[in-house]
This record gives structure tokens, sequence and C-alpha cells, in this order.
């Protein structure tokens, strides 16, 4: 069986995707108990925000490898959500480290729900790529097996 660097993007997509519904999902529930009040709003966002920029990375970097692969429908599929990450942390609060989350300001209604709705968003965009990626995949070695053919 033949393996592609185009079959390699997709298996990399498809293990970082993995940790990036990982990730959308803490995100999903630390804003519940915040919500809920189970946790201070401090300690919450400290440890949300090591999370971002490693989420952040982490799709940047196997774009760049769909991109080098010359899988196009699947870097443009992505590219609304890079564009929505670089605004995201172009316009974040003024904080001394990394991170979007201010504690101060978490815990707006209209704040926490813009939160918790951008991570159910995401936790579906994941998802959804996931079984994307991993079709992407079988037509990588399909289309390599037949080219050998």
């Amino acid at each position: 069986m033949a393996f592609n660097f185009s079959a390699f993007s997709y298996i990399i997509a498809l293990i970082v995707d993995a940790f990036l519904i990982f990730f959308s999902l803490f995100h999903v529930i630390a804003f519940d108990e915040l919500k809920t009040d189970y946790k201070n709003p401090v300690e919450q966002c400290n440890s949300l925000n090591p999370l971002v920029l490693p989420e952040y990375i982490l799709h940047i970097v196997f774009n760049v490898l769909f991109a080098a692969s010359g899988e196009w429908l699947s870097l443009f599929f992505n590219l609304p959500l890079i564009a929505y990450h670089i605004n995201r942390y172009r316009t974040r609060p003024v904080m001394s480290g990394y991170g979007i989350y201010d504690p101060t300001s978490i815990m707006n209604a209209d704040q926490l729900t813009r939160c918790q709705r951008e991570g159910w968003i995401k936790l579906a965009f994941y998802l959804l790529s996931f079984f994307y990626y991993l079709y992407g995949y079988v037509i990588a070695l399909e289309r390599e097996h037949l080219e050998q053919t």
C-alpha cells in the first residue's frame, strides 16, 4: 500500500484534531463551571489561557501541511477558523501573559455566553473536521493506489 505526503498530512490532522476536540471540550466544561459558580474566574482563566496558543498553533501546523501537500479544499475549509483565531488573539484584552480570557471580565453574562457558544461551535467544527480528515485520508490513499496501478 502506498503512503504519500497527502495521506501523511491527513494522519497528522486526525491526531491533532483529536487534541483540539479535547481542548474545546475542556473549554466548554470550564465555562459551564464558571456559569454555575463551581470555580472562581481567576483560577479558571489561569487554567484556560495556557491552552489558547497551543490550540492555535496546532491548528495552523496541520493547515501548513495541507498547503504543502496541495490539499487546497481542506485548507480553504479551515481558513475561516484560522482567520477567527488570528482576529480573536489580535483583539484580546490587555493582560500580562498569553491568553485571551480576562478574569475581570469573563463573568459578564454576555462575555460568558459568547465564550461558551464559541466553545460549542469549535467543538462541532472539530468533530466535523475529524470525519472529513478521515475521509480525506482514505481518498488520498485510494488516489495514490490508482496512480500506481
